[in-house]
């Protein structure tokens, strides 16, 4: 009989702009299920969850507006049944909060927005929001400085702490085709030129279909300089997707590219998505100019 899988639940805190955001969205990216701003009076509606094998985080802070004690003195009682909780408390010098704030422009959840303009109200807030916390702190299974970490190095830690042991990082890939009359994807991670294929446009009888239509994809693919440059193609993704997933990459968007982005493009990208998912990769595919015109 196959033994059960260990939930596991995090309680993520600690003082704004010391990383939860970042924080949560890297545990989201190894596989939790996670929640930011929940208040601590819903706790409890999550342990059905954890009991089921499931790993949650959730980010607890001043934001909700309840008392944090409350808090802390659910997490010691689950504690106290052997419930597996931890938290995680994220900490950060002033004079780095001062400087993130002021650079973000981004304003402190105790601090109004005429407040924050001033230095002196915005260390009040600080100050204010550590002693709000101090229940939370007080109970922390672990306590991360952040003040002179860069963004990936917070990312690296939070996947040392809680990565399962041997587990690659999920990797999701987004393909994106379009045309390069219309601009690269501002957002794309590697980008492929297949403007050398031959090019359906200048078949009567497919120039008005898109790349989605059979009758342009088997044009497409049944040309031999296709099947080479997918041959490839496909070779130096499977060396290189592993690297990125090692490197601790959680998503990557891969452009394809024609001269309109409505036939050649499209078809490689349909055909890339089968295949990335033969791999076991998720993946999703966006078709940004297929209906902009023809190349």
């Amino acid at each position: 009989m196959a033994k059960k899988k260990q939930g596991r639940f995090v309680v993520l805190t600690g003082v704004s702009g010391a990383g939860k955001t970042l924080a949560l969205q890297t545990l989201e990216d190894i596989g939790y299920f996670c929640i930011d701003n929940l208040p601590p009076s819903l706790l409890k509606t999550l342990m059905a969850r954890v009991n089921q094998g499931q790993r949650v985080a959730v980010v607890v802070d001043t934001r909700a507006d309840e008392p944090l004690l409350d808090a802390a003195q659910t997490i010691q009682d689950w504690r106290k049944q052997g419930i597996p909780v931890e938290v995680l408390f994220l900490d950060c010098a002033d004079e780095a909060l001062l400087r993130r704030f002021k650079e973000t422009r981004r304003p402190h959840p105790l601090a109004s927005g005429e407040r924050q303009a001033s230095s002196t109200r915005l260390q009040d807030a600080i100050a204010r929001e550590r002693e709000l916390l101090a229940p939370l702190r007080a109970i922390a299974d672990r306590v991360l400085d952040t003040t002179l970490f860069r963004p990936h190095d917070l990312r690296e830690a939070i996947r040392a702490m809680y990565r399962e042991a041997g587990a690659p990082v999920p990797l999701r890939l987004r393909l994106v085709s379009f045309g390069y009359k219309y601009g690269l994807p501002a957002d794309a991670d590697l980008v492929f030129d297949v403007r050398f294929l031959r090019n359906p446009h200048y078949v009567p009888e497919l120039h008005p279909r898109p790349g989605t239509d059979p009758a342009v994809q088997e044009y497409v693919l049944s040309d031999k300089q296709t099947q080479s440059f997918l041959a490839e193609l496909e070779r130096f993704l499977l060396h290189l997707l592993p690297q990125y997933q090692q490197e601790g990459k959680a998503y990557l968007t891969i452009g394809i590219g024609c001269t309109g982005g409505r036939h050649r493009s499209v078809v490689l990208a349909d055909y890339l998505r089968d295949w990335f998912a033969r791999q076991g990769y998720r993946v999703t595919v966006e078709h940004r100019d297929m209906e902009r015109g023809g190349e």
